[in-house]
């Protein structure tokens, strides 16, 4: 028989997440047939989730641990409420893309390597056209963070629904219509079967030859040959890249050495940060499993996210 008290945490604990189920009001237990909640701590290894599953059915929840559940699409097919990240880590991440952003604007992917006085060149975020792919929690924080820059931004997303900060919400149909006005297109979207390799030559070919590209969302989402061509032969002006495909990018890979590209390592959200605010994440959704708050987060299998 379930204890509906009981959460397991697999196949890593963290003291950080005991305490917080604890917190919550929840009690921490090995998984076996008493357990009907699951708190799972490893991304890399979806294959292991869906095999748990079929080993305990009597599992009725699931908190995944990142806001991209595409790894999990085997495991989504199991007649559990999941539940993500999504929306914890936007703060960081939506910091990080206005830093790459910024960085690209002034150039520092070049200057960082200068070694002579060079070219004076920048671009300013005032008064800029930015179109942002993706309409989640990523994309709340950033048009907070973008405010103060007067820019126009267009926010593309599934749903018809407006975004306060945005100046317009469009839906996917209508991203090959504001491509070509954008300066800046920032990446925040799910990686579903509608968005793998969605910018590709064709979205490249579309946008300005000034314009840059800034993805903090799925390396996925980019055809990574097809940027190389982008920067390349100068389709766009610039990339920024905190995800990338293959991922980790491998040393030698002709990304590193292409033109006006900056990369970092996945960093947007730090293993630091992302303990402490799934952390808070654990709460929320213990106490939803106990009824004693509204769950967040809750992944709908056929949207993917």
């Amino acid at each position: 028989m379930v204890d509906p008290t009981k959460v397991a945490i697999e196949p890593k604990t963290f003291s950080s997440y005991e305490a917080a189920i604890q917190h919550a009001g929840g009690q921490v237990a090995k998984i076996g047939s008493d357990v009907g909640a699951l708190i799972w701590t490893d991304y890399a290894r979806p294959q292991a989730l869906a095999q748990m599953l079929r080993d305990n059915p009597q599992l009725v929840w699931v908190q995944l641990p990142f806001a991209g559940v595409d790894a999990f699409a085997e495991a989504l097919d199991f007649p559990v409420r999941f539940t993500s990240a999504k929306g914890s880590y936007r703060e960081p991440v939506a910091e990080h893309a206005l830093a790459l952003t910024l960085a690209l604007a002034r150039a520092i992917p070049e200057r960082v390597r200068a070694t002579s006085w060079g070219k004076k060149f920048a671009f300013s975020l005032y008064d800029s056209n930015i179109l942002i792919f993706g309409g989640g929690g990523i994309t709340e924080e950033l048009l907070l963070l973008l405010a103060p820059f007067r820019a126009e931004i267009t926010v593309v997303r599934n749903r018809d629904q407006e975004m306060p900060g945005a100046t317009r919400t469009v839906r996917l149909d209508a991203l090959d219509d504001h491509l070509p006005k954008a300066d800046v297109v920032i990446l925040a979207a799910a990686l579903t079967e509608s968005t793998k390799h969605l910018f590709n030559a064709s979205k490249f070919t579309t946008m300005k030859s000034s314009a840059y590209l800034v993805n903090v969302a799925r390396g996925p989402i980019v055809d990574t040959d097809d940027l190389i061509d982008a920067l390349t032969n100068g389709w766009i002006a610039g990339a920024a890249l905190d995800v990338t495909e293959p991922e980790p990018l491998p040393d030698g890979h002709p990304l590193w050495s292409t033109k006006n590209v900056l990369i970092t390592p996945h960093t947007a959200d730090t293993n630091q940060m992302v303990e402490r605010m799934f952390s808070v994440r654990v709460i929320e959704n213990v106490r939803a499993y106990l009824g004693q708050g509204p769950w967040v987060g809750t992944v709908d299998p056929l949207l993917g996210y």
